[in-house]
């Protein structure tokens, strides 16, 4: 009989990709092994095509229609990479051996309201491995993995002519506004980089994502924006792809860009793991929290020194202090050959 292990993670994107490696340490690792994945419906594309799993358990609302199903499966340990109050009462429905990773909840709040940093130097991966330790597995080299469908696969030819020999990829959706450059910033970013962008994002970044190529098409006065703007280049060919693709037609893009800009959201995640060169852009989060750019090559894009950041372990949709300094005051600080 094979041994039967439930890992589970809800939600979001990045956090779901950001299991990747305890998937594979798993299954490549402990002998005779069934690996099964519990997570909201929602995000069963982000995991799909992954090779490691062997079959998927997902939310659809109904929690406790789900342990019932759970429990059929008869599962010797469960990894528990949410730890909250709902994976709890999973794991208390099913009566098995299990482990959770540590959320360090106290230690961000101490950073967070008082300024007191005793966040351990552990990226999350790490963190995330310990909940697995019980069963024998380590850490590998390999780094985070995204599957892309066949189906999703995006061909060069979708994008403009001027896209298809090289292109950077700047992602500039974010699921909180103090995780996002303001608009102006975000043209001035484009304007630096100097090569043929494509955006990415959600229908919800779509309208910035063409006011960004709007203002490189010319179709503003240069006086509706702030006044740094009026000394740009305004060369930069910009082609807006925000919600024209699907996750996993998103990361297939990335995998086809030269370089990546995003903010510290999920798409981030996606691009370590395909192992792309990425400027990380950070706002009210810090890198300290565990979550920068998993081993690929980054460089990190923040206002160092500010009293007021971190302002908070996930984000506000408005900056708190209203002066949003931790995003205003980013030096652009790189040159792309």
């Amino acid at each position: 009989m094979p041994k039967k292990v439930l890992i589970i993670r809800f939600s979001s994107i990045g956090d779901i990709v950001l299991t990747t490696p305890v998937i594979r340490a798993i299954k490549t690792q402990v002998d005779d092994v069934e690996v099964h994945y519990a997570t909201k419906k929602q995000y069963h594309s982000v995991l799909e095509a992954n090779a490691y799993i062997d079959k998927f358990h997902l939310l659809d609302g109904d929690l406790k229609g789900l342990i019932e199903d759970l429990k059929k499966e008869n599962f010797d340990f469960v990894v528990d990479l949410h730890n909250n109050l709902r994976t709890r009462r999973i794991k208390s429905g099913l009566s098995t051996e299990s482990a959770a990773f540590p959320k360090l909840n106290w230690e961000k709040w101490l950073i967070v309201n008082l300024k007191i940093d005793k966040l351990p130097n552990v990226h999350i991966v790490d963190r995330y491995l310990e909940a697995a330790a019980p069963l024998g597995v380590k850490a590998d080299a390999l780094g985070l993995d995204y599957f892309i469908p066949e189906k999703d696969e995006v061909e060069k030819d979708w994008l403009p002519e001027s896209h298809r020999s090289e292109f950077v990829a700047f992602a500039i959706g974010g699921n909180h506004e103090t995780k996002k450059l303001p608009l102006d910033r975000m043209i001035e970013l484009c304007d630096k980089i100097n090569k043929p962008i494509v955006l990415l994002g959600g229908k919800e970044d779509a309208e910035n994502g063409e006011k960004i190529a709007d203002f490189f098409d010319r179709k503003y006065e240069t006086e509706d924006f702030k006044e740094p703007l009026n000394e740009l280049g305004k060369k930069a060919l910009i082609y807006n792809g925000c919600g024209k693709f699907s996750i996993n037609q998103s990361a297939s893009i990335l995998k086809q860009a030269s370089y990546v800009f995003t903010h510290d959201t999920g798409m981030m995640h996606i691009a370590a793991a395909l192992k792309k060169n990425i400027y990380s852009l950070w706002g009210n989060t810090i890198p300290e929290f565990g979550m920068y750019p998993y081993r690929t090559k980054f460089t990190i894009l923040e206002k160092k020194g500010l009293s007021c950041r971190p302002c908070s372990k996930i984000g506000y949709k408005k900056c708190p202090k209203g002066h949003f300094k931790c995003m205003n005051e980013i030096i652009f600080d790189f040159w792309l050959p």
